[in-house]
C-alpha cells in the first residue's frame, strides 16, 4: 500500500492499532473513483477504511521527486496521514456504540475555514452525523489522542 510511506511514525501505530482491532485498511477501491474529492472513507459495515491516496496525490499537485523536485510533497502527506486519522476517529466512534467519544460543544469554532468547507461537503454526500464528523475533523490533528482512543474503546 502506497499510503504508507506518507505516514509517520505515530501514524504507522495508528494503522497498526487499527488492524489489531479486526479493521480492514485499504487503498486506492471504487469508491475513490467514484468521488474524486474524497480522500479516505470508513465503511461502517464491513469495519473497513479505505485511503484515496491518488486522490490525495491530485489534489495536493504531488510530484515524483524523481521526475521532478516538489517541495510541496508535504502537503500530500498532510492530507494521507489527516485521512487515515479522520477515519479512525469514525472506527473509534463506532467502537464506542456508535457515538462521539469526547464533548463537542463549541468544538465547530475550533474549525478553520477550510475544514468547515470539508465538513459541510462531508455531511452533504455521506450520512454521517454533524457531531461525528465535527469530532473527526478535530481529531485529524490529534495522533496521539487518536492513538489513545483506539486502545480505549476499541481493544
Amino acid at each position: 500500500m502506497e499510503f504508507i510511506i506518507f505516514l509517520s511514525k505515530i501514524d504507522k501505530e495508528i494503522l497498526n492499532l487499527l488492524i489489531k482491532a479486526n479493521y480492514v485498511v485499504e487503498e486506492n477501491k471504487i469508491e475513490c473513483l467514484l468521488n474524486k474529492e474524497i480522500k479516505g472513507l470508513h465503511n461502517f459495515v464491513e469495519n473497513k477504511i479505505i485511503i484515496c491516496t491518488e486522490n490525495a496525490k491530485r489534489k495536493t499537485n504531488y510530484r515524483d521527486e524523481k521526475k521532478r523536485p516538489n517541495k510541496d510533497n508535504f502537503k500530500t502527506e498532510l492530507a494521507v496521514r489527516r485521512a487515515l486519522r479522520h477515519e479512525a476517529t469514525h472506527a473509534i466512534q463506532k467502537c464506542n456504540n456508535n457515538k462521539t467519544v469526547g464533548d463537542i460543544e463549541n468544538l465547530e469554532d475550533k474549525l478553520n475555514q477550510s475544514k468547515r468547507r470539508s465538513l459541510e461537503f462531508s455531511i452533504s454526500k455521506f450520512s454521517g452525523s454533524y457531531a461525528k464528523e465535527v469530532e473527526a475533523y478535530i481529531l485529524e490533528d490529534k495522533p496521539k489522542k487518536v492513538k489513545n482512543m483506539i486502545k480505549k474503546y476499541c481493544l
